[in-house]
């Protein structure tokens, strides 16, 4: 039986709404009181978001940020420290039941369920792109998709980006990459790991050239039908609290959580 999931439309926020909204909508999952949803949704302005264990002055260069206008947020997810350009990248998030017959109990797998989602949407728009473990999605050995994804009561949250045209340069500026780390992968630079769709395709992309063509392959992995809907009166209640009482806070962004809630 195909089931109904709700979609959220490509819409725009800063850096602490977006990532208190997955939480809000994923603390009402574990109550039933929000259905399966899959969003699409940019940042304005530009931002850098971080893992939940990683340490502001280790991935971020502060200055940096400052100077260009650029928020950092620290996200619910694990992995490493993201760029999330205004211009350049739609993200994505699915927040479902991590009980899902649909969701592999292993980690590793349960990426590469869901990235096929977005494999599938950049082979339609013509990009040979393939899932690399453990969370990345690549074109000829050059990321185009980051991901990260956190399960708690009992609901799975995973994001991610999909790079349009973002400013590869301001990335680099804004993050602190090591020469250590670029050493060992044995590349010259750390702009030679990353591509964009629009490099890939040499045109110009829309966003919702993008976001339509996720919308096609993200219901055939679930076996699932996509409903337009909008964030309910709690959801929107419960985000506005957490973005003023947590994620904009200097002590959730700087202060590195030791464990992770249940």
């Amino acid at each position: 039986m195909v089931e109904n999931w709700r979609v959220l439309d490509l819409n725009i926020n800063d850096a602490y709404l977006n990532m208190a909204i997955d939480e809000a909508i994923c603390r009402l999952r574990a109550e039933n009181r929000s259905p399966n949803t899959i969003r699409f949704y940019r940042w304005k302005p530009s931002a850098v978001s971080l893992g939940y264990f990683q340490l502001v002055d280790q991935e971020v260069n502060l200055n940096a940020c400052k100077k260009l206008g650029v928020d950092v947020i620290r996200r619910m997810t694990g992995g490493g420290a993201v760029y999330h350009s205004f211009e350049g990248e739609v993200t994505y998030s699915i927040i479902v039941n991590q009980s899902h017959p649909k969701i592999p109990a292993d980690i590793i797998r349960s990426y590469e369920v869901i990235c096929s989602g977005i494999v599938g949407s950049m082979k339609n728009l013509g990009i040979n792109a393939e899932f690399t473990p453990i969370n990345d999605i690549c074109v000829n050995g050059k990321k185009i998709s980051g991901n990260a994804q956190t399960r708690r009561w009992g609901v799975l949250v995973q994001h991610g980006t999909i790079l349009l045209d973002t400013d590869i340069k301001t990335m680099f500026t804004v993050l602190k990459v090591s020469k250590e780390k670029i050493s060992d992968k044995m590349i010259k630079s750390a702009e030679e790991r990353v591509t964009t769709i629009r490099r890939e395709l040499g045109r110009k992309v829309e966003f919702e050239e993008v976001t339509s063509a996720l919308k096609e392959t993200f219901p055939k992995v679930f076996d699932m039908k996509l409903v337009k809907g909008d964030l309910n009166d709690e959801e929107k209640t419960l985000a506005t609290k957490l973005k003023k009482e947590k994620y904009s806070t200097r002590e959730w962004i700087f202060n590195r959580p030791i464990t992770i809630p249940q």
